[in-house]
């Protein structure tokens, strides 16, 4: 019988580093361990701006998990993000020797590689090439036809690539922890695996994840990733805004955006004024309810449009399910109104995780990144685990060759 396994996710984001410890027990129930937070320092827009700070940060956060959950870590799942990361689907087609009809693995490998042969900027390097459907002989599959007898076999894929040095130096920040790093992910993959269930991904889903630095987003069509990517802005760059704009402190700023923001159109949450008060016995500030929301909405529809412009065309349509907001930022008031009135779409909230030793702040969306790492690695445990050791080896060797 298959021992109970640990996974440990570490998400190095633009407010705060994460690290998650889980046991994957025998029946494939979660149980979280423990979890190391630090605010981040030395990222801007996702990506590694000060090396040292951020190396400190993770050394914090392992300290950290590792003193909850009282367990030795010794590599993690890493997610990734940036501007620099982009998402696209190609097709490939093989057709089956003369003398075979049974479509195995290596079949499987070699359509996966023509699929991967598109033109990527040549400082690139791929994250991940997901299978989106099959095409055996003119019949569609959802699923791998593993075993099916055919001639012409074509694999749809979505492919993931980014700036291979801004990948590395995420990895060598870990790496001289020291830790090794299992797989790199890109955030909006892990958030939408405790976003979305296989139903709302097979009906179609969004998922958007809104942190400090970046928004980043998948979009889910017949339970295949159709489009991800990531803009970047964020929650602190609203708070910039209100600091531009009313001269009030960036500390403040995002305090009165937290307390008092909403971003709405509905005019009953715009009436009156917000008293600042002044620490340092300076008259306190006066603001206008009014204007604080407009600088509000007006930074986070610009985003969201940044996002539905990136997506296929007419993909709203087949949206069966709606939008799923997640990261720090979605919690912004009125977000959820905000967006439904961008995409059309019914808006949801993630749902508590179907983990045990979950503490209460794991219902915050903030973590949904972390805490889908741990899922990402537990679906890829289910899926060839034998074959999927070697091939993470590969992947991860492409990306870092330094041994």
């Amino acid at each position: 019988m298959a021992r109970s396994k640990i996974h440990v996710g570490l998400e190095i984001g633009s407010t705060k580093t994460v690290m998650v410890v889980a046991e994957i027990k025998q029946d494939q129930s979660v149980k979280i361990l423990g979890l190391g937070e630090t605010r981040s320092a030395g990222v801007r827009k996702g990506e590694i701006a000060d090396y040292k700070q951020v190396r400190a940060c993770v050394k914090a956060a392992l300290l950290e998990a590792e003193d909850v959950s009282d367990v030795v870590i010794k590599s993690v799942f890493l997610s990734v993000t940036g501007a620099h990361i982009a998402g696209v689907n190609n097709v490939g087609t093989f057709r089956l020797p003369d003398d075979e009809e049974e479509v195995d693995y290596g079949h499987l490998d070699e359509v996966r590689e023509i699929a991967k042969d598109i033109a990527i900027p040549s400082d690139h390097v791929y994250l991940h090439h997901l299978p989106r459907h099959f095409n055996l002989d003119g019949q569609t599959h959802s699923k791998v036809p593993y075993g099916l007898l055919g001639k012409q076999l074509e694999a749809d894929y979505h492919i993931v690539h980014g700036i291979r040095t801004r990948i590395q130096n995420s990895i060598k920040c870990v790496r001289e922890i020291p830790l090794d790093v299992d797989d790199v992910v890109f955030a909006p993959i892990a958030s939408a695996q405790i976003a979305l269930n296989a139903e709302r991904k097979e009906a179609g889903a969004l998922v958007i994840d809104m942190g400090g630095g970046t928004t980043d987003y998948v979009l889910y069509l017949d339970g295949a990733i159709a489009a991800s990517g990531c803009v970047p802005v964020g929650g602190d760059h609203i708070t910039n805004d209100i600091h531009l704009v009313t001269h009030i402190p960036f500390s403040k700023a995002e305090k009165v955006k937290i307390a008092e923001g909403n971003a709405s159109a509905d005019p009953v949450h715009s009436v009156g004024t917000i008293q600042v008060k002044d620490e340092k016995g300076f008259p306190d500030i006066e603001l206008n309810r009014q204007l604080l929301n407009d600088v509000i909405r007006g930074r986070l529809e610009e985003t969201l449009e940044l996002v539905l412009g990136r997506l296929p065309e007419d993909s709203l349509r087949h949206i069966g399910t709606g939008v799923f907001l997640t990261g720090g930022a979605s919690q912004m008031r009125g977000f959820g109104e905000l967006a439904f009135d961008i995409f059309g779409l019914p808006v949801y909230r993630p749902e508590q995780p179907e983990v045990s030793g979950v503490h209460a702040y794991f219902k915050d969306p903030q973590y949904a990144t972390a805490l889908g790492l741990i899922r990402y690695a537990q679906i890829l445990d289910q899926e060839r685990p034998g074959a999927r050791v070697g091939k993470m080896k590969g992947i991860i060797k492409s990306i870092w060759p330094f041994g």
